[in-house]
């Protein structure tokens, strides 16, 4: 029940900001959530990033108290951090996000291919909204 309670604000503000967008709209599934016994006040959430075809989202922030590790499961995924190039990552490639960071560019660049990111969250336990799409 715990973990449904992080995990709903996160897809509903993700699902939001996506229905805007003019390409096809990534999902996000809950993985995993649950506090972290040896880090007071920290929360590791995980999520599955399902990309379609040409799916993107819009560009968005992050919880302040937010560290991100992204692992690409499947496909190739389109990634830009703010000051940083936009870079294609494979299946089995990672990058991170500095808490706080602002996320230009998620993306599938395949037309054909569906691609997959697991994202893996450690913040401050009473966040609730980890993604917060651009205004």
């Amino acid at each position: 029940m715990q973990a449904r309670t992080i995990f709903m604000p996160l897809a509903f503000v993700i699902a939001t900001s996506m229905a805007h967008a003019a390409a096809p709209a990534e999902t996000v599934k809950p993985n995993f959530s649950q506090a972290i016994p040896n880090v007071p006040g920290k929360t590791l959430t995980a999520v599955e990033v399902l990309f379609p075809p040409g799916a993107a989202s819009l560009p968005h922030r992050h919880a302040h108290s937010a560290f991100i590790y992204a692992y690409v499961v499947s496909g190739h995924i389109v990634s830009q951090v703010d000051g940083q190039p936009a870079r294609t990552y494979a299946a089995g490639e990672s990058f991170h996000e500095e808490p706080g960071a602002h996320h230009l560019a998620a993306r599938n660049p395949s037309s054909t291919e569906p691609a997959t990111l697991l994202a893996v969250f450690v913040a401050d336990s009473g966040e609730k909204v980890l993604t917060t799409p651009d205004p």
